[in-house]
Order: C-alpha cells, then structure tokens, then sequence
C-alpha cells in the first residue's frame, strides 16, 4: 500500500462538476493499494500518517503532528500509484489491485484513519473521474510504501 501525503492549507474533491470534500488544515492522501495489501499495511499507514511531525510549531520548525493540529483529511484512491514504466511509454497498472479486493482495503483504511483521528475522514469516490485541488502548503509531501518499512 502506497500513499502520498500533501500537507495542504486547502484540498477539495470534484465530480461531475459536483464538489464532494473539502477541507483547510491537514492532509491530501492519494493512496494505492496492491493485491498483496492486508490490514497489517493499513494499520502501519494509519500509525504512521496519524504521527508524522510535519506542519510547524511556533518556531516554524515541522514539529507538530496531524493529531496535534487537529488537522482535516481527505483521502482519494489512485491506483495509478503503482505504475510500471520501465517498459515503453504506456505504463502498466497489473501491480494495482482489481476493485473487488481494493475497496473493502481502502474502505478500511478509511475507517481505521477515522478512529485514530477521533473524526470524519472525507473521500472521493473509488473509480470516478475527479477532479482534485490542493494548496501544498510549504509544499510538503511524503511518500511512504507500507512494504518499504526498513
């Protein structure tokens, strides 16, 4: 499981020219799942998301973590997060996992963000067209791959 988190000042989902999440403070979290993904990968994202120090203390120093700033999210699926592009010029997505296994995983990961956090967790929706508008706030984003944990 991948995700990329944008610290943003604003974020905002689109769908059929209908806007479907919105917030200020906090995260944009594309996040890509894998047929290899299980709720081990999801409870190693959460806790990591939920206590990574990234938005500024009074100093200006990134020392304050999404819990403490009481930060908002929205979390958008993108399987495109597992392109292969070592071959050609048309990346391949087999890496990424079919629906069927991919959104009950990001359904979960959702809920398990929700409960860490203590609050609503906004989405896009799983397979639309949206589109996404964010101010990357500094900017700042992180990358982190639940299989790349050494």
């Amino acid at each position: 499981m991948k995700a990329v988190i944008q610290r943003v000042s604003k974020a905002s989902v689109t769908i059929s020219s209908k806007k479907v999440a919105a917030i200020k403070t906090g995260f944009l979290i594309l996040l890509g799942i894998v047929a290899e993904d299980s709720q081990e990968d999801i409870d190693y994202l959460v806790r990591k998301i939920t206590n990574l120090r990234i938005f500024n203390d009074e100093s200006g120093v990134m020392n304050y973590s999404l819990l403490e700033v009481n930060g908002d999210v929205i979390v958008v699926s993108q399987f495109t997060l597992h392109a292969l592009t070592k071959k050609g010029n048309r990346p391949s997505y087999i890496k990424a996992a079919k629906p069927e296994l991919a959104i009950p995983l990001y359904e979960n990961f959702v809920l398990s963000l929700e409960k860490e956090l203590n609050k609503k967790i906004q989405t896009g929706q799983f397979g639309a067209d949206m589109q996404v508008a964010l101010v990357n706030n500094g900017p700042v984003t992180i990358i982190i791959d639940s299989k790349n944990k050494a």
